[in-house]
């Protein structure tokens, strides 16, 4: 009931009145069948208004059922919503780095499956408390048939409710081992789409990752899923049995010890045949209700690991004089190097108007120094200072507006979100023009015709969004790593420059030495520190003489050149 009173924060109202007409029908039901019983030692005068009596409660029975059902199912369908969108909520408030952690399987999985666990209990509610409210008025009138009848039914329910307990126990333990492991599942079921490719081209691999990994997990979920609705089918069974011993015992055994006229046994036998169904029914609908707690569990446990990100309303950003980095830091694990990675202390400093790229080896610590740069990470140590002002947890939210970015694992939406289209539509066509996109893409009320593009077409069009943006400082994550030399050049020497004019400060993250003259200045990193600074002239002319000095691949010989005699062991 804690579970239900919950689900229906805002809406009690109604969840009393759905729960008053569910009872309603419930007790209607079995005001029927002592109708019925009434009927079959009624006199033809008595009939008459017992008909009519009958006709009426059938009515109300039928209304009640109905608008209970209704009310359930919109309670249901609220609650859903309800908890949907403060889920949603949760995660796009919380820092980036915890919803980096959490991962998106279990997220999905909260959002779906958990959420329409939750409805189920809903749909099957009308049906659980109007056969409890049936049982409970035949008790009431075999109780008012005999008290003897009705103390051994309560016995018998005693019984019947500590077995109940015991297997409904174990079954919701076996049941909430299987919904955590269905979050591996589903993070398996993506890595089979996503990976398909690489599966296809090695066949080992895609038999060890469907026949090992997906297999097992999706056994172990078997085992625990079956393991658990068998003890719930236990619980009810054992519920079936002490009911037909209740039976037994009242019809073969307490008859004949308390005096019983034909029209009690007619009653007691016609009464205890009419509560078989809803016995049945209100414990098949156990396993629903422990279904949604265990859903509600886990809504309530991914709300609570995203915390919330405090923040100062968010004004308009237009532009900054300098961002500083003092002595910052950021620690990571590694899995594959099983090491922790310690980005730092960092010291830069960004002004408007400059081109700066950012260079390094593979692991060398560029797109963690990104992130703190763009404040999606949150320095361990040292400060961020904007304009003056130090950076704290409740200016991140406004020190992000600074930034437009296109990350190496970009992800692109099929709208211009948030941004005023109506400006900006005759630029939008210019770029799609200039990226070669035009051919492929239209843009129509900020809405993109197609995102079905390569992964290239995709990063340009990316691009295309970031310089919509009109953001004062741009940051660029290996963008042209993966393009033809075409639109390389006009990234380097055209998009970038524009930024440059507008007095955007960008950051570029490249292995492109070939451009490394136009930046105004250069960072270098090596395993996590600055190793090296200076202008991008300097870059580029030490680049061409490391090239120079590179060794170069051995020339045929020429015709006339005598053939060198082969080398002796």
């Amino acid at each position: 009931m804690r579970t239900l009173w919950f689900l229906v924060k805002g809406s009690r109202m109604r969840l009393v009145l759905a729960m008053g007409m569910s009872l309603a029908s419930g007790f209607g039901n079995a005001a029927l069948v002592a109708l019925i019983n009434q009927a079959l030692v009624a006199t033809s005068a008595q009939l008459i208004g017992l008909g009519w009596r009958f006709l009426m409660i059938g009515v109300a029975v039928l209304i009640t059922r109905t608008g209970s059902q209704a009310l359930f199912m919109s309670l249901g369908q609220d609650a859903k919503a309800r908890l949907r969108m403060q889920t949603i909520d949760r995660i796009a408030a919380a820092p980036y780095i915890h919803v980096e952690r959490q991962g998106s399987s279990r997220s999905l999985s909260v959002l779906t499956q958990d959420l329409d666990a939750i409805v189920v209990l809903f749909v099957g509610l009308p049906g659980l408390v109007m056969n409890a409210a049936l049982i409970a008025g035949c008790l009431v009138y075999l109780g008012m048939l005999s008290l003897q009848v009705l103390g051994l039914a309560a016995v018998t329910l005693c019984l019947g409710s500590a077995g109940f307990h015991f297997a409904n126990t174990r079954g919701l333990f076996h049941l909430r081992n299987s919904r955590r492991r269905e979050d591996s599942l589903v993070r398996h079921f993506r890595a089979l789409f996503d990976g398909a490719k690489e599966l296809k081209l090695h066949r080992a691999r895609m038999r060890e990752f469907v026949d090992t990994t997906l297999a097992t997990n999706v056994e172990a979920v078997r085992v625990q899923r079956t393991r658990g609705y068998v003890l719930y089918m236990a619980a009810a069974s054992w519920g079936s049995f002490i009911f037909f011993a209740f039976i037994g015992i009242v019809l073969f055994v307490l008859t004949r010890y308390v005096p019983v006229t034909a029209h009690m046994l007619s009653g007691f036998a016609m009464t205890v045949l009419y509560m078989i169904v809803p016995i049945e029914g209100v414990l098949s609908a156990i396993p629903n209700l422990s279904t949604a707690r265990v859903a509600l569990e886990r809504v309530e446990q991914l709300n609570a690991e995203l915390p919330g990100e405090a923040s100062d309303p968010v004004p308009h950003v237009e532009s900054f004089e300098r961002i500083v980095f003092e002595g910052i830091t950021h620690r990571y694990f590694r899995e594959k190097e099983n090491e922790v990675f310690t980005l730092g202390p960092i010291d830069l400093s960004f002004r408007p108007g400059e081109l700066v790229f950012v260079i390094g080896g593979n692991g060398s610590g560029k797109t963690t120094l990104a992130k703190l740069i763009v404040g999606l990470y949150a320095p361990e140590s040292g400060r961020i200072v904007l304009d003056g002002r130090e950076i704290g947890e409740a200016q991140r939210d406004m020190f992000r507006q600074h930034f437009s970015v296109v990350f190496s694992d970009f992800f692109l939406f099929d709208t211009l979100l948030g941004i005023q289209v109506g400006a900006i539509d005759a630029l939008a066509h210019e770029l799609l023009d200039a990226l070669q996109l035009s051919h492929k893409v239209t843009v129509e009320n900020g809405v993109f015709s197609t995102l079905e593009l390569s992964q290239g077409q995709r990063k340009r069009l990316a691009l295309l969004v970031s310089y919509l943006e009109d953001r004062p400082f741009y940051l660029f994550d290996e963008w042209a790593a993966d393009q033809d030399p075409l639109f390389k050049d006009v990234f380097y020497r055209r998009l970038l420059p524009e930024l440059k004019a507008k007095g955007k400060t960008v950051v570029v993250i490249t292995h492109d030495d070939r451009y490394f003259h136009l930046a105004d200045r250069y960072i270098k990193l090596d395993f996590g520190q600055i190793v090296a600074q200076g202008e991008g002239e300097a870059l580029s002319a030490a680049a061409s003489l490391a090239g120079a000095a590179a060794p170069r691949a051995p020339q045929e010989p020429a015709a006339s050149a005598p053939t060198p005699a082969p080398a002796r062991a």
